[in-house]
């Protein structure tokens, strides 16, 4: 099958998305897109109900997940592709997740409850659905209640990074983020590395990374071509993707401008297969 599209980096709902899993299905199909992976951020609960959606739409599905990490301080997000849906191992650190990402969201809402924004944990889990609690779940919330009139606002003045309500994630190390994406037989990829420094993208190569997120919204031709060259220097694997969520600016733009062809993803397919 020839894949003119091949999106290995989206968003649903039960992240920190806007749109159901089905519902991404359908924009992704209308966008061109004919292989696409959802990497929510520490969920794959989206899974459960998409394959019937995906098959109707001939799109085929990798698995795939997107998890928090932490080095020198700084935030770092790994991309896992071709993971195992059942590992076990998998499913107990996402729980885990799960647990905290729920008193986070408490936290959030006792800093807003001080800033004059008064919603309730209950109210925040009614947006979520029954997912992972994240951010936007809050900013649905704070919306719906008329405390601001858009996600960007919601961000922009409280919830963005080191706005006045924020709250960091706990995180697990590099580390262990490789292994447990490893033993659950996928492929770790580095997630918009032009948001680190160089340095930081060379100890991700020496701790073993097996690719690079080379093309992202973030990323300028000029980025692209660099990052594509540390791939090739390091004999790494290659992938890309829009990071669609369905409520950032530009996102409707970039689903279907962003992706990788066919040939980066055999590549892929031919690493998993000798793992």
């Amino acid at each position: 099958m020839n894949y003119s599209k091949v999106d290995l980096h989206t968003h649903t709902n039960l992240s920190d998305g806007a749109f159901t899993p089905c519902e991404l299905i359908e924009l992704a199909y209308k966008n061109g897109i004919q292989a696409l992976s959802i990497t929510d951020h520490d969920s794959i609960n989206a899974y459960d109900e998409i394959f019937e959606c995906a098959n109707d739409y001939k799109i085929e599905l990798i698995p795939g997940v997107e998890i928090s990490t932490d080095l020198e301080d700084k935030e770092i997000h790994l991309l896992g592709l071709f993971i195992n849906l059942e590992s076990d191992e998998l499913k107990k650190y996402l729980n885990f997740f799960r647990e905290e990402r729920f008193h986070r969201a408490k936290r959030i809402i006792n800093k807003l409850k001080n800033l004059g924004i008064s919603i309730s944990i209950d109210e925040v889990l009614d947006n979520s659905q029954n997912s992972a609690i994240g951010r936007p779940h809050i900013a649905y919330t704070m919306i719906e209640k008329g405390y601001v009139k858009n996600y960007q606002e919601a961000f922009e003045r409280y919830l963005g990074d080191y706005s006045p309500a924020y709250e960091r994630k706990i995180h697990v190390s590099v580390q262990s983020a490789l292994k447990l994406i490893s033993e659950a037989g996928g492929l770790s990829f580095v997630a918009h590395p032009g948001y680190m420094k160089e340095n930081i993208l060379q100890k991700l190569i020496e701790y073993g990374i097996d690719g690079i997120e080379v093309v992202h919204p973030s990323h300028n031709e000029n980025q692209i071509q660099f990052y594509r060259g540390i791939v090739n220097q390091y004999c790494l694997l290659e992938t890309g993707g829009s990071d669609f969520h369905g409520g950032k600016k530009m996102d409707f733009e970039n689903l279907g401008k962003y992706f990788i062809n066919y040939n980066q993803l055999s590549a892929i397919k031919n690493m998993i297969h000798k793992k």
